[in-house]
């Protein structure tokens, strides 16, 4: 069934704006930019476009949910992601140091290949755990009840469970904050 316009305007518009936040992804784009123009470019965003429908997936599937909940695995898969981002990092700045893409040092290295910048955006959405928490907590009011593919009660239950724990996890956290 066709989502009804005057709950897909709003959804679109407040993920286009969550979308083009600064962030990890839109400073790889940005690099991506600078070193191989807008076709390299084009190749992260859609290689971030794929992490994001991964996300969806994992949702749909409530592997989000799992993230989410689990301390264990949400601080797992933050660290992954850190690690990949100290990585890209360091990568930039070897090549910065030794003028790889630019004329100033004699013979520049060829630019990435389109298929690794599409590979460097999927990854560095995937080992994100944000957009597994944005969906659970944005996507829900934008869910037609009456016709919700989570409807089935053992599913709402994990779903209801999950949310719930992560908002104790995020009160307690909070409250031990300095």
């Amino acid at each position: 069934m066709p989502v009804p316009l005057d709950q897909l305007l709003p959804f679109v518009a407040a993920s286009v704006l969550i979308t083009v936040v600064p962030g990890a992804d839109m400073a790889l784009v940005t690099r991506q930019v600078l070193i191989g123009g807008t076709r390299l470019a084009q190749q992260t965003v859609w290689g971030n476009v794929t992490g994001i429908c991964v996300h969806g997936v994992a949702l749909a599937v409530g592997l989000s949910a799992v993230i989410v909940a689990s301390a264990a695995a949400y601080t797992t898969v933050k660290l992954a992601g850190a690690a990949y981002l100290l990585w890209l990092g360091v990568q930039a700045l070897r090549s910065a140091r030794r003028g790889v893409y630019g004329p100033a040092g004699g013979e520049a290295r060829p630019l990435p290949s389109r298929r690794r910048a599409y590979t460097q955006g999927l990854i560095s959405t995937v080992l994100n755990p944000k957009p597994a928490l944005f969906f659970l907590t944005f996507l829900p009011q934008f869910v037609d009840r009456a016709h919700n593919a989570l409807a089935r009660a053992g599913v709402r239950r994990r779903l209801e469970a999950a949310t719930g724990a992560v908002l104790v996890a995020l009160g307690v956290r909070v409250a031990v904050e300095r």
